[in-house]
């Protein structure tokens, strides 16, 4: 079931649909942007800027800014909003569905066997394993079992996900469009395949703002040291969206956000100073010229002039009880772990960034999946179930959205020679799982089915802009509505389809 009759209580808010300009933050209603209303007043920007920076304003925005997010499209949501923030763990590469999720017997039953044509269907196959004599099936040689009072199907590799399997909504019959790696994480993180349109982030900070005006609304962080496919800035970029919009990324390094600290020499003064200046200067360029790229150049360095004081505090795990790094596992302090980076996750959602995104590479198993897949579960298994489990207690689990999947599955055959117990599988972008946590999402259940052979879904498919469309739903924006004029014509993340799986939600 998918309409939104599943969820009462969300109906939509009654409003007219409204015109946004693309060089203001908030609804042009006026035709004026916000900086030149403020110039008509006779009120320079750059002054009433940095007299706020200097004085500061406590972080967190007041009721009223929040109500819309500072700086944010919407006026309001267009639904009551299930989240208040999504934290993405992407696994990037492609993880296993069939040796993770999606518990098929009857691939072990006929290991070593030939793919059925019909169950193939003459579908596309990749480069590397379309021109092969044979499809050999490889059975998983993880075993499975149930957990939870649900009875959520579970691989022997995920212990510790198995022991929160009834926070978790398990979908098995997510599918893309796209079958290599560029085509398929631009797709999931931009809903096209083709590069240049704004990333989910971006478009949920363009339409909602930040809830604290001293970090950004939009973060990224990306492990150290795993390998694996490149992973490039267009996935978290802004597209055609004001600049200020992109994701900030957090390094590792002892500086998380590269120039953001003082030089040697140049106090915070100095600096407030420096950037009063340079503001006046870019008002004097948009007196002449009424550039959004102007108007985004003034916003970021406000951004960064703030961060100076809320980055080293948000990042610094120093303050953390030895309890919390025991629960997040033996790499919660080295420094780009994925473990570390979901501590640091938790700590911005606590601090009101809107959309945080974690970048976890190497699931890209085309040979010696036995060997190396169970490494990639031992990096991530115990730290993203203990971020559900450290959200649940802090009572923020049910504002927070957190979604676990990659861009693709991987394929039922061996990709290659099947030998032994080492085979590998190729790219599969018929069907894939993923699952979702909290945000009003009901835990405990399985969602959509494929077939037995693990190569087709059979029930509930759930399409990329689907999913990009649900998670907008549980931040309260229709997906149809929230849209940028560029090129002659409205963009919105999810094209020109994609539908609300309700039924997700309690």
């Amino acid at each position: 079931m998918r309409s939104d009759e599943a969820r009462p209580l969300l109906e939509p808010i009654d409003e007219p649909p409204m015109s946004f300009s693309t060089t203001s933050r908030l609804p042009n209603r006026s035709g004026l942007s916000r900086r030149q209303a403020l110039r008509q007043c006779g009120l320079g920007f750059g002054s009433l800027a940095m007299a706020d920076l200097l004085v500061g304003s406590g972080g967190l925005v007041d009721e009223a800014s929040a109500a819309s997010g500072t700086g944010g499209t919407l006026v309001k949501p267009h639904f009551p909003a299930t989240a208040k923030r999504v934290i993405y763990l992407f696994q990037s590469g492609g993880p296993s569905q069939l040796d993770l999720f999606d518990h098929k017997p009857l691939l072990n039953e006929r290991h070593g066997t030939e793919l059925p044509e019909s169950i193939r269907g003459g579908q596309r196959l990749t480069a590397m394993s379309g021109n092969q004599a044979t499809l050999p099936i490889a059975g998983s040689p993880f075993p499975f079992s149930q957990h939870g009072e649900a009875g959520t199907w579970i691989s022997e590799l995920l212990p510790h996900t198995a022991k929160v399997a009834d926070e978790l909504c398990v979908i098995r019959s997510a599918y893309t469009e796209a079958i290599n790696h560029g085509p398929g994480v631009t797709f999931l993180q931009t809903g096209s395949q083709f590069p240049g349109r704004p990333s989910m982030g971006a478009w949920i900070d363009y339409g909602l703002g930040s809830e604290n005006e001293n970090l950004p609304a939009y973060v990224v962080m990306v492990s150290k040291d795993q390998g694996g496919q490149p992973l490039v800035s267009r996935y978290w970029g802004n597209g055609f969206l004001p600049s200020r919009h992109q994701a900030v990324r957090f390094r590792s390094d002892a500086d998380p956000v590269l120039y953001l600290n003082n030089p040697p020499g140049i106090d915070v003064q100095a600096r407030g100073d420096e950037l009063a200046m340079l503001n006046r200067l870019h008002e004097l360029a948009l007196a002449d010229n009424d550039d959004s790229l102007i108007e985004a150049r003034i916003a970021q360095h406000e951004m960064a002039y703030r961060m100076q004081t809320s980055i080293p505090e948000a990042t610094d795990l120093s303050d953390e009880p030895q309890a919390i790094l025991d629960l997040y596992g033996p790499d919660a302090t080295t420094p780009g772990s994925f473990a570390a980076n979901c501590i640091q996750a938790r700590r911005l959602a606590e601090r009101g960034v809107r959309f945080i995104q974690l970048f976890h590479p190497g699931w890209d198993h085309h040979g010696g999946l036995p060997q190396a897949l169970p490494k990639k579960c031992q990096q991530t298994d115990q730290p993203a179930a203990a971020l559900i489990q450290d959200l649940k207690q802090r009572d923020m689990l049910r504002d927070t959205l957190v979604i676990w999947g990659g861009e693709f599955g991987r394929t039922n055959y061996c990709q290659g020679q099947l030998t032994g117990n080492s085979f590998g599988r190729d790219h599969h972008p018929r069907c894939f799982s993923m699952w979702m946590a909290g945000g009003g999402i009901r835990g405990g259940q399985t969602y959509g089915e494929t077939d037995p052979y693990g190569y087709n879904v059979v029930d509930n498919p759930v399409h990329v802009h689907d999913l990009q469309a649900t998670i907008l739903y549980a931040l309260g924006i229709d997906h149809t509505r929230l849209t940028f004029r560029y090129q002659g014509r409205q963009f919105r993340l999810t094209d020109v389809h994609g539908e609300v799986m309700s039924d997700w939600f309690s």
